[in-house]
């Protein structure tokens, strides 16, 4: 009997270590813009005629295991007057780190910021958590420090001071490269590719035991994107078709279309239990 006992114990450990950490994950909105916009802006082939309401947000991945993970990283107050900025009116509600406050958290208990992609609206806010890791794809990593910067490259919607922090965050070692599709960052933490939003953007999936949920951030901008396939509209993606097929996978990967969440639409607030105006629990 004790030795069938000291079996139970350690064949119930070892399931237990093989299981997901349970995660809680959270939308929260620290600015909004001053007026909404057709649909057509943001989804090709949308109608004209009707409109969405455009956040800024980040989603908060809060961890059994120790870890309070960031999916981006928001933006400081002062980028809404940079010029990539102005033509969205932004209503600065909160500094994100002063948003996840009603969680409990502050800055400096982030301990790890997965970046999608680097504009300026996913990767200005790093500075405000002091002591995160910094996950981002390898290749886009390179394109945003070099390529972007030569002759016939592309920088739209990066920002020079956010260039120089993630190259000091790199010779810090503060910052992991991801080399590609499909790799696991941390136990239950999944990123995927494909989408070409920038040179090589990321999306996030996250698994409890109890569901799979898939952060899309700008490899869906909007709803509208995700019910009806449509690509973003004209410079949101290097590669249209493959924007289109990350969608249908991001289905797949998710346990159903309510758990693949878009990264702009205001919708998302209306969707999910609400802890406060700007905090959803995705549940």
């Amino acid at each position: 009997m004790r030795y069938a006992a000291l079996l139970i114990f350690l064949l119930s450990g070892l399931f237990a270590s093989s299981q997901p950490p349970h995660y809680k994950v959270y939308a929260v909105r620290f600015a909004s813009t001053g007026y909404r916009f057709p649909i057509a802006s943001w989804a090709l082939g949308g109608p004209e005629n009707d409109s969405v309401d455009i956040n800024f947000m980040v989603w908060l991945i809060k961890g059994d295991n120790g870890r309070n993970i960031l999916v981006d990283a928001g933006f400081r107050r002062d980028m809404k007057d940079f010029p990539d900025a102005k033509e969205f009116a932004i209503v600065y509600r909160t500094s994100p780190d002063s948003a996840i406050g009603p969680l409990g958290l502050k800055g400096a208990d982030i301990t790890d910021i997965i970046l999608t992609h680097p504009h300026w609206d996913h990767i200005d806010g790093i500075s405000l958590f002091p002591n995160a890791h910094i996950w981002i794809q390898k290749e886009d990593f390179n394109y945003y420090v070099g390529g972007a910067w030569q002759k016939g490259g592309n920088s739209g919607g990066y920002e020079p001071r956010d260039v120089r922090t993630l190259v000091d965050l790199n010779m810090t070692h503060r910052l992991t490269l991801v080399d590609g599709d499909n790799k696991q960052l941390i136990p239950g933490i999944t990123v995927f590719t494909g989408s070409r939003h920038t040179y090589n953007s990321q999306y996030v999936l996250v698994a409890t035991p109890s569901k799979k949920i898939i952060l899309a951030s700008d490899n869906i901008w909007v709803y509208y994107s995700l019910e009806h396939l449509s690509p973003p509209s004209e410079g949101g993606t290097l590669d249209t078709a493959g924007y289109v097929n990350a969608i249908r996978r991001m289905k797949t990967l998710a346990t159903s279309t309510r758990y693949v969440i878009p990264g702009h639409d205001a919708k998302i607030f209306t969707l999910f239990p609400k802890v406060t105006d700007d905090i959803v629990n995705i549940e």
